[in-house]
């Protein structure tokens, strides 16, 4: 049993069970049971829910009682508490000529609000208050027609309404509409209110019709009633049609006859001059013979007689007096310059804005509004600096300096006026003007600044500044500006005088100390230091001091004792703050001071756990920001406290190889392979700086004490191999290899082993050791790729095919066996076979953009244009965020339609290098030069590995850039050494190249893809 009560205080009982009862099944039951809306039901629960949440779960037990709300619709309000009845006589008239107090010996007066406004007020209603007259001077004025009534007593009667008598009056629901306006719409209310409006729409549809017709019953009487004029003529109007032509005519034009328009006009007739009738004959004679002086000049000269007269010096009168104004007006400017550029000056004129009707307008309203506003506060700035600029902006600039002049003398404390008065004068009455200024403001530091701006000579903008230093020695901007100006004699001079009197500020203190010699300025900075007990910057700048005149072992007992000593201060030690430093000390030069800093600072504020995170990313925020020596002192401090940390000794090493020399790296590897022996990673990349430096007997050595220390690491034993095979020793690679075997190596030795083999042109050596480590090794499928290009190389197709069919049953996800197969096929029996191998290995290898690929391209090579284009679609279907796809997809397709799908492709993969090269060359093809190399060096930067980028951006550069940009893509293609890339593995993994330069690889490829390109516009053509 449940009870449920409204806020009306009735309560009706529900026979359910909480805990078998959800909030929605108890709301239907409250429907059934009273008849109200689900919809229109508000139940007060202590936490959120939902229709399916069982009462049980909200606090509901049996015989609980719930509080119901039914909220307000349609106007209605909740019913107002009634009021005590107020006494019957307040709401009565009073008695004729009753003059209150008039008992207590008060007399009558009459006010002008008991008369009324001269206007006939409105007849407004009576509110039970009556005119009165008279009163005591303590009793409240009485309530009449004219006079208002007492706050409280309307308080009052407001209530007594029950309703707000100002509040919004609405015609339909009346006073009630505001009642709810302060409450929550929500979506109860907002369902509520559509049902409503679909009751409306019902309601009104069923009388439309008879509305209508209503409607247009009223139309029709009122047209009948108030005809227009023109169908009042229309029966004659079609009539017309039975005039003729001549009637029509004969029609008289109607003209206005009136002889209110008339006008009287004054005509006077004034005789022609003569010029005027000679010039009109000398116009229209037709001479038929020729001039004397023409004849004599075989008839090639006009005679002058035949050419209308034109006064020229009248016209180049008038232009000159135009220019001339133009020119005055252009001479009188801001800044007083009279000299005209004679090249520019028809330029600048057009250039003149030429104010419109609107802008005029708008300066006459803001120059009255101004105007009123320095007439009403004259004493106000700001309106005297706006009233000047409007009229510099109206091009009236007499007026503006007019303007500033009554401006600095009502305001003459005012320095902004005064600065406003120096901008606008000419350069001659600028000083004076600027004069004036501070003799009235002489503390103002602004207005002598500006004052020595005026001067032209330093001597003449020191005395100036120095004059202003007399009123205001504590002033900072002056003493730095007089020491700018002063040679180094002067300048010290000066600076002992300014740390005088003004003892806090760092800057001078320092300036000082570095104009100082040695001794002098350890003087200073300790005086500076005891003016200044908590200010870092004294203690860094003695640091840098002792540096710069060789005492590099104080500089880190200063650091240290300063640290300490702004700590007993009380200052907070910021740790970023001194990072900073220690990276300005670094520009500076200060190197020794930088690491002192970072040595002292960089553990403060990091927990114990944090310190390796944290030290690493400050290292690599300050390589980014180019602070090499930043992040060499914080790696230093890091490895003395994480000696045998891999992770940081690589860090280090990187940095060193980047932007150190080779001595500081094999000293960083020397000490690293010391405290990580175990670390392979550390000897192999000092036995390659070695090799790279040409020290490959150092490289030897630093390999067999690599051994030493991890003797079974294959990683060791393959970096050996290496190192003997790219310096032509094949019989020591060969014998490390062996020995490599018979230790027990993997399957990489073993494919080592057979290129070594492969090089050296021993096919049956080779082929053995194939053999034998497919047998040991059948799921490595390089081995089987080797095996099948090895029967290739030889011409035994059948059995190169064996052994790619082989290697699939053991390896029948690997991509390149299926090509290879694919391609063998394709050569020996032609079309369809291939394309039967790509489309199992599709069906095995599902979602593979490179087999997609490789089947466009058959059909593409056997010209079936449709059969690719149809691959294509199939593929980019499955794959549709492949690089590789979208990039052949832009090349596949007519050239007015790359560019479309340029743009589909880079929506789908945006960041894909291949992508990024296929639009770099349609720039290229399109003469953008400046792009395409953009999107080129994106496109390596992404994929640095990818050879074949690197060799489209270096064809590119050889047709389009500088030898300085060769030489760059060609120095970072060395120091990227890419391994990847369709046709850069091709080349570099071919006999002919085993031991070339990256350098050689790379121009092999461009001369590839020259080949490949001439071969396609072959094709076209």
């Amino acid at each position: 049993m449940v009870f449920i009560t409204s806020l009306n205080h009735k309560t009706f009982a529900l026979n359910i069970n909480p805990n078998s009862t959800t909030l929605g099944e108890l709301k239907l039951a409250i429907h059934e049971n009273c008849q109200i809306p689900i919809f229109l039901q508000r139940l007060f629960f202590s936490q959120n829910h939902n229709d399916s949440t069982l009462l049980s779960h909200l606090g509901v037990r049996s015989n609980s009682t719930l509080t119901l709300q039914i909220p307000f619709f349609g106007g209605t309000q909740t019913p107002t508490i009634p009021k005590p009845p107020r006494l019957d006589f307040l709401n009565s008239k009073p008695p004729a000529n009753y003059v209150a107090g008039l008992g207590r010996g008060a007399t009558g007066f009459t006010t002008r609000s008991d008369i009324g406004p001269a206007r006939a007020a409105p007849d407004l209603p009576d509110r039970s208050a009556a005119t009165a007259i008279g009163g005591a001077s303590g009793a409240p004025p009485a309530v009449g027609r004219g006079r208002g009534k007492p706050e409280e007593e309307e308080e009052d009667e407001g209530e007594d309404k029950g309703y707000d008598e100002n509040q919004k009056f609405d015609e339909f629901e009346g006073n009630d509409v505001g009642l709810f306006a302060s409450a929550e719409y929500d979506e109860d209310d907002k369902e509520a209110d559509a049902v409503w409006e679909a009751i409306d729409k019902r309601m009104d549809s069923r009388r439309k019709d008879r509305r209508e017709a209503r409607l247009k019953e009223e139309i029709e009487k009122y047209r009948a009633s108030n005809p227009k004029i023109t169908e009042q003529f229309a029966d004659l109007k079609r009539k017309l049609y039975t005039l003729s032509a001549q009637e029509w005519d004969s029609i008289p034009e109607i003209g206005d006859y009136s002889l209110r328009n008339k006008k009287k006009r004054f005509e006077s007739f004034v005789p022609v001059p003569d010029t005027l009738l000679e010039k009109a004959r000398q116009e229209q004679e037709h001479v038929t013979a020729l001039d004397p002086k023409s004849r004599a000049a075989g008839g090639t000269e006009t005679p002058w007689g035949q050419t209308p007269v034109t006064d020229l010096t009248a016209v180049g009168e008038g232009r000159g007096t135009v220019l001339s104004l133009k020119l005055d007006r252009l001479s009188d400017s801001v800044s007083g310059l009279t000299v005209v550029d004679p090249k520019g000056y028809l330029t600048d004129l057009k250039s003149m804005k030429i104010t419109s009707d609107a802008e005029i307008s708008d300066i006459k309203k803001a120059r009255l509004l101004l105007k009123s506003v320095t007439q009403t506060n004259p004493k106000h700035p700001p309106g005297w600096l706006a009233a000047a600029r409007l009229e510099e902006v109206a091009g009236k600039i007499q007026a503006a300096r007019q303007l500033i002049e009554k401006g600095c003398e009502e305001c003459p404390k005012s320095e902004d006026v005064w600065l406003e008065a120096c901008r606008l004068a000419s350069p001659d009455e600028a000083k004076a003007v600027i004069a004036k200024g501070v003799k009235s403001i002489p503390n103002s530091v602004k207005l002598w600044l500006q004052a020595a701006k005026l001067e032209h000579d330093d001597v003449n903008k020191s005395r100036v500044l120095r004059k202003g230093l007399e009123h205001i020695p504590d002033s900072v901007r002056l003493w730095k500006a007089v020491v700018e100006l002063a040679n180094e004699e002067d300048a010290r001079l000066l600076l002992h005088r300014a740390v005088e009197c003004c003892p806090l500020h760092v800057e001078l203190w320092l300036a000082l100390a570095r104009l100082e010699t040695y001794d002098n300025a350890k003087k200073v900075l300790n005086k500076a230091r005891e003016k200044l007990p908590k200010e870092p910057a004294i203690w860094i700048t003695a640091a840098k001091l002792e540096e710069a005149n060789g005492n590099t072992s104080m500089v880190g007992k200063i650091i240290e004792r300063g640290i300490r000593a702004l700590q007993r201060v009380g200052l907070e030690i910021d740790r970023e703050a001194w990072m900073k430093e220690a990276e300005a000390a670094e520009r500076a030069g200060s190197v020794a001071t930088c690491q002192a800093i970072i040595h002292n600072t960089i553990g403060i504020g990091v927990e114990d756990e944090d310190r390796k995170r944290t030290w690493v990313a400050d290292a690599e925020e300050c390589k980014k920001r180019g602070s090499i020596e930043t992040a060499r002192a914080i790696y230093a401090h890091a490895l003395t406290v994480f000696l045998t940390k891999k992770s940081i000794w690589l860090k280090a090493a990187q940095l060193e190889k980047s932007h150190g020399t080779r001595e500081s790296l094999d000293a960083i590897l020397f000490n690293a392979v010391k405290y990580r022996p175990q670390a392979e990673v550390l000897w192999l990349m000092g036995a390659k700086e070695k090799w790279l430096a040409g020290d490959v007997p150092a490289a030897r050595a630093i390999l067999e004490q690599a051994y030493a220390a991890n003797p079974n690491s294959e990683e060791i034993w393959l970096a050996a191999f290496k190192l003997e095979f790219e310096n032509h020793e094949p019989a020591r690679a060969r014998l490390l290899l062996a020995k490599a075997r018979e230790k027990g190596g993997t399957e990489r030795v073993w494919m080592k082993s057979a290129i070594v083999e492969r090089e050296l042109g021993n096919v049956d050596e080779e082929r053995k050791l194939l053999d034998e480590g497919l047998k040991l090794f059948p799921s490595f499928f390089k081995l089987w790729l080797m095996l099948g290009q090895l029967e290739e190389r030889l011409g035994h197709l059948e059995k190169a095919k064996e052994a790619y069919d082989s290697g699939l049953k053991h390896c029948p996800n690997c991509i390149p066996l299926w090509l290879s197969l694919a391609n063998l096929e394709e050569k020996v029996n032609g079309l369809s076979k291939a394309r039967a191998v790509l489309t199992m290995a599709r069906k095995k290898n599902p979602q593979n953009p490179e087999l997609w690929l490789a089947a466009v391209r058959a059909e593409m090579k056997h010209g079936n244009k449709k059969e690719s284009d149809i691959l294509m679609a199939k593929a980019l279907q499955e794959c549709p965020n492949s690089g590789i796809l979208w990039a052949a997809s832009i090349e596949m397709v007519p050239r007015p339609q790359r560019k479309t799908k340029s743009m589909d492709a880079l929506k789908k993969c945006d960041h894909d290098p291949h992508v990024i090269a296929a639009v770099a060359k349609l720039f290229w093809h399109d003469r953008k030069v400046d792009k395409a190399r953009t999107w080129l060096n994106r496109a390596v930067t992404l994929a640095p590995d990818i050879g074949d980028f690197w060799a489209l951006y270096y064809k590119f550069e050889l047709q389009h850039g500088t030898e300085d940009n060769q030489k760059d893509v060609l120095k970072r293609c060395v120091a990227a050494e890419p391994k990847h890339g369709e046709k850069w593995q091709a080349i570099l993994k071919a006999v002919e190249n085993s031991h070339q330069p990256i350098e050689a690889i790379l121009k092999k490829v461009v001369v590839a893809l020259g080949k490949e390109e001439n071969a396609a516009e072959n094709n076209k053509h």
